[in-house]
């Protein structure tokens, strides 16, 4: 299971610095509809990882 660098952030603002979607996606650079999507996209990556015992891999090409 691999997940980007966009879903990692959206995951960070939204659990971590605890933004709401429309801060958090101005932050990001984004409609707060992409945000929702990239992070409920995120939420399914993390979920079946926990659940199914998956290993959750960092798409290389898009850290900096």
């Amino acid at each position: 299971m691999e997940i980007s660098r966009a879903e990692i952030e959206a995951l960070r603002l939204k659990n971590i610095e605890n933004f709401e979607q429309k801060k958090a996606a101005k932050v990001m650079g984004v409609s707060q509809s992409t945000f929702q999507r990239v992070l409920t996209s995120a939420y399914k990556k993390v979920s079946t990882a926990l659940v199914e015992g998956k290993i959750i891999k960092l798409n290389k090409k898009n850290i900096q």
